[in-house]
């Protein structure tokens, strides 16, 4: 059996562009205040989020797994909350040293990959830091959306998930390096 030649435009790297597509419509949102405006920025984050669980799960479903896509695929989440974060700094739902502690993190993880990928070694996502993943998506999304609905403090509860996200994001962060400083 000869290996299958995938092209660029398969689905999942389509679902990984539309997830960096979504970030300049999430900022020209959040760019506007009040409470529509927040929520279809919540919206249209909460789809790119999706789309994040979906072009590596379609991308190993239908063997079509390219290197461009690897190297996509994290930048387009890194990319995703990164930018939300530093939008909700002057609107005062996050704090900039907890932006700078995860934006630092971020940085540093995909320099440590880059730098092991010239030695040849692979340091691939870990359980932690898919669960890293998953509590800033949530976090970042619940900030982002901000108002009471339903007589749920949304905010509130981003707070409290970015605080989890925060440790979970230092923590996966020493792990990848510990898991480097083992293999070289």
């Amino acid at each position: 059996m000869g290996s299958k030649k995938v092209g660029f435009w398969n689905l999942s790297n389509k679902l990984t562009l539309f997830r960096i597509g979504a970030i300049p419509v999430v900022v020209l949102f959040l760019l506007f205040p009040g409470k529509g405006a927040s929520f279809i920025a919540a919206l249209i984050f909460l789809l790119a989020a999706i789309s994040d669980g979906l072009d590596g799960y379609m991308a190993r479903r239908r063997n079509t797994v390219t290197n461009l896509g690897k190297l996509l695929d994290p930048l387009a989440d890194k990319l995703l909350v990164c930018t939300a974060l530093i939008m909700l700094i002057p609107l005062e739902r996050v704090s900039a040293w907890m932006a700078a502690v995860i934006i630092g993190r971020e940085m540093a993880v995909t320099t440590l990959r880059g730098v092991a990928g010239v030695q040849g070694v692979v340091i691939s996502a870990s359980r932690l830091g898919k669960m890293k993943n998953l509590s800033q998506l949530s976090a970042t999304n619940l900030l982002i959306l901000h108002y009471p609905y339903f007589s749920i403090d949304v905010h509130q509860l981003g707070t409290l998930l970015l605080w989890l996200a925060l440790v979970l994001t230092i923590w996966s962060g020493l792990d990848y390096f510990a898991r480097f400083l083992k293999r070289s």
